[in-house]
């Protein structure tokens, strides 16, 4: 046994040698696990808190129970000891904290940074070059404010594959929703003012903007250039009729409501957001309190860590005061270098508004609290039916989906006991194997999951779904074997004689095979994670087909560059049009040859390539 286990922490001792400056404070487990890690103005006041006489909560009982040692980190100011302190929140998830848990990634605007910017909507990692404007509460609300800006502005939506091979303008800009920059229909000049103006009316500076095309519509209307005055003009009134339509109290608000609904220990933050007089929408998170019951700690902790990562508006509302509002508000206005203000006593409209999030909060809370309690009860039936002596706390399924062979995916799904855990989903794409051998296939993505995580000493689940029938589960066993991998409930999920859901056969770890009916919940449970693992192979396997149907066939050919691959997907409209055509149709563009013709006629068609001999001059010329 450690010395960490035998010795227990002297928390007096401690704090003997802490200093009076701020900064945070880490709690640290004997297996050195972060239990938690916190902020404090004066470290030696704060840390001193934990071990006095003053009766404390049962959980903060069982956190100084479990503590093996502390370390402290001296900031400058209280301000950097917050910053600190989400940081290090969100990169070691202490036991706990109140943690932020959003599986979903935020929706955004983006305007790319190209010579003719695009705009659209965007999730995911921000690895696009280009601006990035929100997030949005919903999806709903990128969407209008999409649609308000390709009436406006006529900005393109295009991706760049069809923006570059188009040769006539598309049906966007007939409807008068783009300017067609794709065929040269605008000046280089127009369309970057075009992007410029779209830029300040997303960042919510409608009156600049305003402001500004009044003063072009007066320009326009002095050098006698009455049509661009017209448009100016009719811009200007259309951006002034969706103020006037989304006023609030009184003028352009730019403002977050958040309201804070709790049962227990579970808790639903709900955000009702503003943006230049728009209402964007709410949106629920349902924060991991790690056993914390004060509503206002968990608020405060939400706030600190959603703006760490989000850019603030100007103006927060909260349903009741927290912790350190003045600390936070301070952090927030240095972060985001303009003024944010934290308010929580409101009247008026601001006050309906907290009103309606609050209760959202409540009755989003009570859905999640249900939804839970049915998990659980499917949860429990599935441990039933396996015999297992404890809930399966991890479940992972994997599916496989290829098109006749082509592009095979594999994908492992994660569900833990609150659901699907996203960020852990993964997904293989399969190779050296025959055309459409399912099996092979299993095969593999199950040895190079868990391969890795023998090698490395990763979590393993506690449930493996295997989508299809014995010979699946067959290769997955083997491949478990082959690894030494023990202690995995290995279920395959098979269709049943009639193949509607419901129907499914259920291949158990003893070998026997049933067929629990479609109103057990051990089957739904199963069916959830298995339909999830379905979704999420086809959506990869039609990714990776549509990528090499779309560039790997005529990139692979010798003497096809990007200047004749552009040519010929233009001339053709598309690599369905090219492969429609004849060789000598093929010929007749230009830098093509007849042997070149002949090749990309062969390599598109699985035919015998001709010998690059009788064709190097196909690809002399080649820029």
């Amino acid at each position: 046994m450690s010395r960490a286990e035998t010795t227990p922490f002297d928390g007096k001792a401690f704090i003997k040698k802490l200093s009076t400056a701020p900064g945070v404070y880490r709690m640290i487990a004997a297996d050195d696990s972060v239990l938690y890690v916190g902020k404090a103005g004066v470290l030696k006041n704060r840390v001193s808190s934990y071990f006095n006489a003053t009766p404390k909560s049962a959980r903060i009982m069982t956190m100084l129970a479990q503590t093996a040692r502390m370390e402290v980190t001296v900031t400058r100011t209280e301000t950097e000891a917050l910053i600190l302190e989400n940081e290090l929140i969100k990169s070691l998830k202490p036991r706990y904290n109140v943690l932020l848990r959003d599986d979903k990634s935020y929706p955004y605007v983006l305007m790319t940074q190209e010579a003719w910017p695009r705009i659209a909507m965007h999730r995911g990692p921000r690895a696009i070059p280009g601006r990035y404007f929100g997030p949005y509460a919903s999806v709903g609300a990128v969407r209008d404010s999409l649609n308000l800006m390709h009436k406006l502005f006529k900005l393109r939506s295009c991706e760049d594959s069809v923006f570059r091979n188009r040769s006539r303008p598309c049906l966007q800009h007939q409807i008068g929703r783009c300017s067609a920059p794709c065929v040269g229909m605008v000046p280089a000049r127009d369309y970057a003012e075009s992007v410029r103006r779209a830029s300040l009316f997303l960042e919510g500076r409608s009156d600049e903007l305003s402001d500004d095309l009044v003063k072009s519509m007066e320009a326009a209307s002095v050098r006698l250039d009455f049509e661009e005055a017209a448009r100016l003009r009719d811009l200007v009134a259309s951006i002034r009729s969706v103020q006037a339509r989304q006023y609030v109290d009184g003028r352009a608000a730019d403002l977050d409501v958040l309201a804070i609904a709790m049962q227990g220990v579970a808790a639903c933050v709900m955000l009702l957001a503003f943006r230049d007089g728009r209402n964007l929408g709410t949106r629920a998170f349902f924060p991991k309190t790690n056993g914390s019951d004060n509503p206002e700690e968990v608020l405060a902790a939400f706030v600190s860590q959603y703006y760490g990562e989000q850019q603030p508006p100007r103006e927060i509302v909260l349903d009741r005061d927290i912790p350190d509002r003045e600390l936070i508000e301070q952090a927030l206005s240095s972060a985001g270098e303009r003024k944010v203000q934290i308010r929580c006593n409101v009247r008026g409209e601001r006050a309906g508004y907290l009103d309606m999030a609050r209760r959202n909060a409540e009755l989003s809370l009570s859905s999640e609290r249900t939804s839970h309690a049915a998990q659980r009860a499917r949860a429990e039936a599935l441990r039933d039916m396996l015999a297992m002596d404890e809930l399966p706390t991890r479940i992972e399924c994997f599916d496989i989906s290829h098109t006749m062979g082509e592009a095979t995916v594999a994908s492992c799904v994660v569900f833990d006991a609150e659901g699907p855990v996203r960020g852990q989903y993964r997904r293989y794409n399969i190779a050296g194997i025959e055309p459409g051998d399912d099996y092979a296939a299993m095969h593999q993505a199950i040895e190079r999951r868990f391969r890795r995580a023998v090698e490395e000493g990763g979590v393993m689940p506690d449930v493996l779904l295997i989508d299809g029938g014995a010979g699946q589960v067959a290769q997955a066993r083997a491949a478990l074997d082959e690894l030494g991998v023990k202690g995995v409930a290995l279920v395959g999920v098979a269709k049943g004689p009639a193949r509607r859901p419901g129907d499914e056969e259920l291949l158990l770890p003893d070998g026997r095979t049933v067929h629990p009916g479609a109103e057990s919940p051990a089957l739904q449970l199963v069916q959830q994670v298995r339909d999830e693992a379905h979704r999420f192979a086809i959506t990869g396997h039609r990714g990776r087909r549509q990528k090499a149907r779309n560039t790997s066939r005529l990139e692979d050919i010798a003497g096809i560059g990007p200047r004749r691959r552009a040519s010929l997907l233009r001339h053709f409209g598309g690599l369905g049009g090219l492969k429609a055509a004849g060789i000598e149709e093929i010929a007749r563009v230009d830098g093509i040859n007849d042997a070149l013709a002949e090749r990309i006629y062969a390599t598109l068609h699985g035919l015998d390539t001709p010998d690059m001999n009788d064709t190097k001059s196909g690809a002399r010329s080649e820029g």
